[in-house]
């Protein structure tokens, strides 16, 4: 039954405990949690606030125009890093980049590689990466570029190693940046109004405190 405890999920989930005890004692690897997300400039979240009795909180149906230059919804990939340095707090960051057209195998790729350079600049040596089983983070594509990415990272001694775990099917409750979707999505949530792609793009990344980026693309060359 699905309720119940199945030994794929004990063991994928054992293995995620296991890179967060590692990250726990190693203060130049960083424990990062991925994920995917829409960001609609159309649907609203459920909300619940207080408010004056004879002025409830009302959340005004929008439309966008066939015509329209800015798409619905704009695709975003995310990371929850935290690290952990000796006799300090754990540390805490999240990186986002906002992408062209939805998540694919090469864009995963170049977030992947955005990723890593933000993390050597900060002085750390590998991203222990938890994910999803989405179809672009296990496909052949992705599996290939993180071998080629790891073996001369590896023989250098430079750069940032990446260990990938994959998390069990349908458990979203063990990846911490999905419930920060949600909350997210309530706080920057335009109630009489429409915002722009860009407007919505910069609004996200202040709320989870990450500057604004151009989103990425697909290179003619990934292409």
């Amino acid at each position: 039954m699905d309720h119940q405890p199945r030994p794929g999920v004990r063991a994928k989930r054992s293995a995620r405990d296991r890179l967060i005890r590692l990250a726990q004692t190693h203060p130049t690897w960083a424990l990062g949690f991925q994920d995917e997300v829409w960001w609609s400039r159309l649907a609203h979240p459920a909300l619940h606030r207080w408010a004056e009795a004879d002025r409830p909180l009302r959340l005004v149906e929008q439309a966008v125009a066939k015509d329209a230059p800015d798409p619905k919804a704009l695709a975003c990939y995310g990371l929850l890093v935290r690290w952990w340095a000796p006799h300090a707090p754990r540390q805490q960051a999240a990186g986002l980049r906002f992408v062209e057209g939805r998540p694919v195998s090469a864009l995963t790729i170049a977030y992947l590689t955005w990723c890593c350079a933000k993390l050597q600049a900060l002085g750390k040596e590998a991203l222990l990466l938890v994910w999803d089983n989405a179809s672009w983070h296990v496909s052949r594509a992705v599996r290939t570029w993180l071998r080629a990415h790891n073996r001369p990272v590896k023989a250098a001694g430079r750069g940032v190693r990446i260990i990938a775990c994959h998390l069990p099917i349908k458990s979203p409750w063990l990846n911490p940046i999905e419930p920060k979707w949600s909350h997210g999505k309530r706080k920057v949530v335009e109630p009489d109004g429409l915002l722009t792609a860009s407007d919505l793009a910069e609004r996200v990344c202040e709320v989870f405190g990450c500057p604004y980026e151009e989103h990425l693309i697909i290179s003619q060359d990934a292409a």
